[in-house]
């Protein structure tokens, strides 16, 4: 396989899980960001730890859909997440019929 298949093949990944994400937003309530990955989930609780003198942030999510294009199954009953650089967590406006 050439540069031009793999950026190819990566491109139409990429295409394939926005449209995959927009399909599913409306069913969670949250929207998690780390610098590795991106998350939807229903449930987000972020607990700030101490461990040598460093802090880092430890995120558990439940129901969650997760933004990766090597994963053969983005939806995942619970993810524990532990990063030491910023967490945005946003609460999206979820349809009535999804409450």
């Amino acid at each position: 396989m050439g540069d031009e298949d793999l950026e190819r093949f990566e491109t139409d990944i990429e295409l394939q899980i926005y449209r995959e994400y927009r399909d599913v937003l409306p069913m969670f309530r949250y929207v998690v960001e780390t610098e590795r990955r991106f998350y939807l989930a229903n449930k987000v609780e972020m607990n700030t730890r101490s461990a040598d003198g460093s802090i880092y942030f430890e995120l558990e999510l439940e129901d969650a859909w997760v933004w990766d294009m090597f994963r053969p199954a983005r939806f995942v009953k619970r993810v524990r997440v532990m990063t030491f650089r910023d967490v945005n967590i946003e609460e999206t406006d979820m349809p009535s019929e999804f409450q």
